[in-house]
């Protein structure tokens, strides 16, 4: 059954794109409801009138029709969502994507057109956003990156000044090695928050200047340090052989440093091939292998090891804050036990999770941050 046409008409007439239509001289014949409140003309003010009232000058209304005529796709006389550019009322140029048919008669001859034009401007910001958030996350990696490299020598530095100063410097040095402490951890939160947003795709705003806003970064929950963490004794880590695998050769070595300060015998490979290279001649009590490699990620890593040795311990880490190709997730279903950690690496907390996948007691570590 066929609608009647003043359904279509209705349908047209509140469709809330701008649609226009212009006879052969290009004056325009029909202009919808969409086109009122996109443009801030009247009915009365556009009906009658030349079409290049709409474009802010005649070379981009030549353009317009010049596509149309040559069409797409073979289509003689059509074009779909081709971008041109209109005018408001006030004087504003829009970026519009325009869907528009040439109108011919029997003979074949210009009659006029009618064009569905969009306004893009919440698109292209939607895309420029989404490009943000690629961009703001992958800034977040490398920023983490080095944070690990900072955080880990860091840790190293506190203890040498512990060994070394005076009673006198000591006092000194520590406050600078706090105050700088401080600092890292501040840009840690704010790292952690910038994956955080891009996750979730929700974020707060606050004024900065002149009551234009920026993204509010600031902490939702309190920084958690290992400033409560204790460590009676000597090193529950002494004698384990441990191998670190990352494509940054930064990270590789700050965490050899930092582990073989714990008296651990560590090895290093820049990538999984690498690693897998090393497995085949020596053995280790755990793998600590960074998620993101190219060459072989950590889930293939953890896959390929897991099938020559099941009971071989293996910890992911990564400097993302979500599971972007699911590597962590297919991991888990594969079987993966050992916890996940987000660089930069808290010491403590590294030790903790290495104590507790080689099967060592974790009691001397008294520490209550989550894992």
């Amino acid at each position: 059954m066929s609608l009647p046409l003043q359904y279509f008409q209705k349908l047209v007439e509140s469709c809330p794109d701008i649609i226009i239509a212009v006879d052969k001289t290009g004056t325009i014949t029909f202009y919808n409801d969409g086109a009122r409140e996109n443009l801030g003309f009247s009915h009365q003010e556009m009906l009658g009138k030349s079409v290049l009232e709409v474009y802010p000058n005649l070379e981009e209304a030549r353009k317009v029709m010049a596509a149309m005529r040559l069409g797409e796709g073979g289509q003689k006389g059509k074009v779909c969502n081709f971008e041109t550019i209109f005018k408001t009322k006030r004087g504003e140029k829009i970026p519009v994507a325009i869907s528009a048919s040439v109108i011919y008669d029997e003979r074949g001859s210009e009659i006029g057109s009618i064009g569905f034009a969009k306004d893009i401007r919440g698109i292209r910001r939607r895309d420029q956003l989404a490009t943000l958030g690629e961009i703001a996350i992958g800034l977040s990696h490398e920023i983490n990156n080095s944070l690990e490299v900072l955080v880990n020598h860091l840790n190293l530095l506190q203890k040498y000044v512990g060994r070394v100063a005076s009673d006198e410097d000591y006092v000194v040095e520590s406050e600078r090695l706090e105050s700088v402490s401080e600092q890292l951890r501040k840009i840690q939160e704010i790292t952690r928050r910038i994956g955080e947003m891009a996750e979730e795709g929700e974020y707060g705003t606050k004024e900065y200047h002149g009551g234009k806003m920026m993204a509010d970064l600031g902490a939702r929950a309190e920084i958690k340090t290992a400033q409560g963490e204790t460590e009676p004794g000597g090193s529950s880590l002494a004698g384990l052989r441990l191998l670190v695998v990352d494509d940054d050769l930064g990270v590789c070595y700050s965490l050899k440093d930092l582990l073989q300060g714990e008296s651990c015998r560590v090895e290093t490979a820049s990538s999984g091939r690498k690693a897998m290279e090393l497995l085949e001649k020596k053995e280790f009590d755990l793998i600590l292998s960074d998620v993101v490699m190219p060459d072989m990620d950590g889930y293939e890593l953890y896959h390929v090891v897991k099938k020559k040795s099941p009971s071989q311990p293996v910890i992911l880490m990564t400097a993302f804050y979500y599971d972007k190709d699911h590597v962590i997730k297919r991991s888990c279903l594969e079987g993966l036990q050992a916890v996940i950690f987000k660089k930069p690496i808290d010491p403590a907390r590294l030790k903790k999770v290495i104590l507790q996948q080689c099967g060592r007691n974790v009691a001397v570590l008294n520490s209550s941050a989550p894992v």
